[in-house]
This record gives C-alpha cells, structure tokens and sequence, in this order.
C-alpha cells in the first residue's frame, strides 16, 4: 500500500517545502535536485542567469507543472496532486504575464476577485485601487495602460485575496526608480502586516539585498550558494551582492569551459 503523508496542524503552516525536486524536458534537466523550505514572514530570493530553473521552480510550486520527480508542497499540500486545495492562499505577480487586454482595470479585478472567492470584491477593490494609486485608471482598458501601470495593476491583483504566500517574478520590471521604490515599500509592508511568505525572483541585486532575509542562486537547476545577502557577501569576499552573482556565475562557467577543454571538447 502507497503511503500518504499526513496534513499536519505543524506542516499546514509552512508556507514552502521543497523536497529532491527534479524536472525533465527530454535531456534537459532544468531543476536539478533542489530542495528548501520558507516559514511564514519569510522573503526568499531566487537568483539565477536564463536557464537556471527559476521560473520552472516557481511553476512547481503553483502545481502548473509536474516534477519528473520529488516533491512540493504548499502549507502541507502536495501541489501536483491537490493544489486546488490551497490556491486561494496563494497568488503569483509577473510583468511577463498578461492580463486580458480588453477589460478594464476594474473589471479584470473583480473577476479575479470573484475567481477567489472574496466576498467584499468591491471594498478590496477600492482599497487597492488607493494604495497602488489606481483611480485614475480603474475604468481604462488594460491594453492602453503603459507598462509601469500594468504592473503596479498585477502587483494590485496579486493582493487581491490577502495571499499568505506571495510568489513574484521581477515585480518591479519597466518602473521608473521612484516608482519601483514605492512598489518595495509596499510590498515590506504587506509582508510585516500579513506576515506572509514570499518568494522573489529578480535581477535586480539592490532590490534583492533590500527585501530578502535569504538568497538561494541556482545554477543550471542546482543550488550552489544558499544564505542571508550579508553571510554570501562576506563569505565571498566581496562588496555586494551583484559582485557575488557574477563571481559565482562566472566561476562556473569557467570551470565548465575548464572541463570541456581537458575532455577535448570544444
């Protein structure tokens, strides 16, 4: 008989657990054994060039991809088999990722809204559409928005159902530095109220230092440096946390290369 991990009153509030989470497209392995757990209150960054595994990790974690093998689980749920179960304690915010275009500010909120089950849409609405000054533009259509209010609308979305557990992917892409800013401070905000967990993958190294209590750089689907900014930064000797990317990155490719050529392939 297949066993079956309890939900536990203890595991049901851990936000993330990762566990020798692999994924397979053909030959390719784009996560690579990883493995990590977030507490409640927790800011984790994910860092990585194009190609690390990012983006596949925090699909996994949505349960919109199956891991080859391993496993995900989101406040005790297994999210390949019963993510339905705890979606609406999560939400996810991506520049990348388009809202419909023809609906309006408004209207794209309130059906997401409804799609989470909130039962005072139009009071969160309004609530959001002060704090992420969205009035002026709550009746346009999102297709005529410039990009800066595009994202401060899906920062908004992503708010909507007060998520404990808050994914984001570049938050604060095509905001002018003033804006980004006031994004990050909004974000530190909801976090110390809501004590939410969060996981933030970005290329922004000062955006990192800020909001992140942890770092976890991947590097072709594995771990190879997991800490807080500062311990990274002073175990590799260097000023900041940009300089510590780099380093590692490029040592890696270096080695890589290194390899290639003994092997006599080039």
């Amino acid at each position: 008989m297949q066993e079956r991990t309890l939900v536990t009153a203890e595991n049901s509030r851990t936000p993330v657990h990762i566990d020798r989470l692999y994924k397979s497209f053909g030959q390719l392995n784009a996560v690579d054994g990883v493995s990590f757990t977030m507490e409640p209150g927790s800011v984790t960054a994910l860092l990585g060039g194009n190609g690390a595994g990012k983006t596949t990790t925090i699909a996994m974690i949505l349960g919109l991809i199956v891991p080859t093998s391993g496993s995900v689980k989101v406040f005790g749920t297994d999210m390949a088999q019963n993510r339905h179960k705890v979606l609406g304690r999560i939400n996810f915010e991506s520049p990348y990722v388009d809202m419909p275009m023809r609906l309006t500010v408004r209207q794209n909120l309130d059906v997401f809204g409804r799609l989470y089950g909130l039962r005072d849409i139009k009071e969160r609405i309004a609530e959001l559409a002060e704090e992420f000054r969205l009035n002026d533009i709550l009746d346009r259509g999102v297709g005529k928005l410039s990009s800066g209010q595009k994202t401060r609308i899906s920062l908004a979305k992503a708010l909507l159902n007060h998520p404990e557990l808050l994914l984001l992917d570049e938050p604060t892409a095509s905001l002018d530095p003033d804006t980004a800013d006031w994004v990050r401070e909004r974000l530190e905000a909801y976090r110390k109220s809501s004590n939410a967990a969060v996981l933030l993958a970005s290329h922004n190294m000062l955006e990192v230092e800020r909001l992140a209590d942890r770092v976890i750089l991947l590097d072709r689907g594995r771990i190879y440096a997991d800490g807080s900014p500062d311990a990274l930064i002073k175990e590799y000797g260097k000023t900041d946390l940009e300089a510590v990317f780099l380093e590692i990155v490029r040592g890696r490719d270096a080695a890589r290369k290194g390899n290639q050529e003994d092997s006599g392939i080039v």
